[in-house]
């Protein structure tokens, strides 16, 4: 089964999973027979902390489980074993007022390691550990591959070689990925665990936005971060290639936590190169040929690296006809369309490009968007619609060849901001393409905006990129201040609209083209 066909979805653990649970922690410790919880285990960890044990499903079926407690950290000494901070295996070392998240398990099934799955595990967990105001997460790691060198090397010797790269374990690295770091070594801490000699290495991460614990509970606030590709126009050899900087830029943006990735409206342009010796409108549909490729491996991306990708525009052709589309592939494996509405006169001109129909807004695990290909966000009557159905964030790829194109993108984009009270996050290509007909030059500078009202920058900016200089964006946007601004802004440009005297609609509510 390919990537591209996998529904990926994140579920707290429920005890009707217990048997496939079992079934497949078997196939996950292979080298540790019956190595698994009993039922009992199980129930007793779902009646005390149900949010701390979840499950990865992929088409419906157990990947990968990560449980885990809330502790004392001052009941444990500092050398513990695993009998010991599991309450000899029954659990009672649960402190609903404790104050560290404790890793009790976590794995991933052999036929899907690989995908990065193990990384949505250890993000909840981390989110987790913040929204509950913890200090840390701690576990103890093995090191199943220290009794290689056991006979020329300590367990911290063995550990530092680790950390330097000199050596590689399996467990231990993928650890120190997850920027966990070692705190102590731990003697005697799994029993039967002979490949690492009964060692382990206490691991720990810090919640830095920790507060020591008030009378009363505070509210988290939901923070969306999102992430821009301010892309480089340069050629490329070939899909390969292209697709190496694509993955860049991702594993970049995912290292930074990012939820969604933006990239800009025919980044993949370059590859038109090849078929410049034909007119710009056989190239332009030879590009097309692309498409269904490159969204399949930026779909794969999502889920491997855990992050919303929203693929920019691409050319597709739709029987004879040819659109400028683009695609929402999700971190769960979903794919959704969006087209260009509104085509400029050099695309309907030079590539007989036609404009779609569909006005929509997405749902996805970080609020309801909407995305809007350049052109459009100059037409004020496509963001309201989309702020009619409750968008809170649009995304506007782009592509501008002067500074008098991006400018009309650019104070139509944060026009729409204010006046649909939203954040909209716009992405543009910089640099030239000398061998692409109709593609030669680019100007951009990528900007997340927002509203202006006194919760947010005076200038409605809340970040932006260096004029075109190919570089990364990221920004924070909390989704609780538009919720304070819909019902106590200033002025409230949705709520005072005069129904009474004009009104908005779509005349066809149509379905994407194809």
């Amino acid at each position: 089964m390919s990537e591209e066909q996998m529904q990926i979805d994140l579920e707290f653990l429920t005890l009707d999973d217990y048997e496939e649970l079992k079934e497949a922690m078997i196939e996950a410790y292979q080298t540790m027979p019956n190595s698994f919880w009993k039922e009992h285990h199980i129930q007793f960890l779902l009646e005390k902390f149900p949010r701390g044990q979840v499950v990865v499903k992929v088409n419906g079926k157990i990947a990968g489980c990560a449980l885990s407690l809330v502790v004392d950290s001052s009941k444990f000494e500092e050398q513990h074993s695993y009998k010991e901070i599991t309450g000899n295996y029954t659990f009672s070392t649960y402190e609903e007022n404790g104050d560290v998240l404790y890793g009790i398990d976590v794995f991933i099934k052999p036929e899907f390691r690989g995908l990065r799955l193990g990384r949505r595990l250890y993000d909840y967990r981390k989110e987790l550990c913040e929204q509950l105001n913890l200090r840390a997460i701690f576990l103890g790691g093995r090191i199943p591959n220290y009794h290689k060198y056991a006979d020329r090397m300590t367990p911290k010797e063995y550990i530092s070689n680790v950390r330097q790269k000199t050596l590689h374990d399996p467990v231990l690295n993928y650890q120190l990925s997850n920027d966990f770091h070692p705190v102590r070594v731990l003697k005697g801490y799994l029993e039967k665990d002979e490949a690492s000699l009964e060692f382990a290495v206490l691991l720990r991460w810090d919640n830095i936005y920790y507060e020591k614990p008030k009378v009363e509970v505070v509210m988290t606030k939901s923070v969306v971060r999102i992430g821009i590709v301010q892309w480089q126009m340069r050629p490329y050899a070939d899909m390969a290639s292209l697709m190496q900087q694509v993955e860049y830029f991702i594993d970049a943006l995912s290292g930074y936590r990012c939820d969604f990735a933006l990239f800009p409206e025919f980044f993949n342009a370059p590859l038109m190169a090849k078929y410049n010796h034909l007119n710009e409108a056989e190239a332009i549909r030879k590009l097309a040929e692309y498409t269904p490729e490159l969204v399949s491996e930026m779909s794969k991306l999502a889920i491997s690296y855990n992050i919303n990708i929203i693929t920019g525009s691409m050319p597709e052709k739709v029987g004879d006809k040819l659109f400028n589309v683009g695609y929402l592939c999700k971190r769960n494996g979903e794919q959704e369309r969006f087209e260009k509405i509104h085509v400029t006169p050099d695309e309907a001109r030079v590539w007989a490009i036609q404009g779609g129909s569909a006005i929509r807004t997405f749902e996805t695990d970080c609020g309801r968007i909407g995305i809007l290909i350049c052109y459009d966000v100059e037409f004020p009557e496509l963001p309201r619609l989309l702020a009619e159905e409750g968008m809170d964030i649009l995304f506007v790829p782009f592509l501008t060849d002067t500074q008098n194109g991006y400018s009309r993108v650019r104070h139509c984009a944060q026009a729409r901001a204010i006046e649909n009270e939203c954040y909209v996050a716009i992405a543009g290509s910089v640099g030239n393409l000398p061998n692409v007909h109709n593609m030669d030059i680019q100007f951009a500078q990528s900007v997340v905006f927002t509203p202006c009202d006194f919760q947010f920058p005076s200038n409605g900016i809340k970040a932006e990129a260096t004029p075109n200089t190919e570089m990364i964006l990221i920004a924070d946007v909390d989704m609780d201040l538009l919720t304070e601004l819909h019902s106590a802004g200033a002025v409230r440009n949705l709520k005072d609209r005069r129904k009474d005297v004009f009104e908005l609609r779509k005349v066809n509510d149509k379905k994407p083209q194809g």
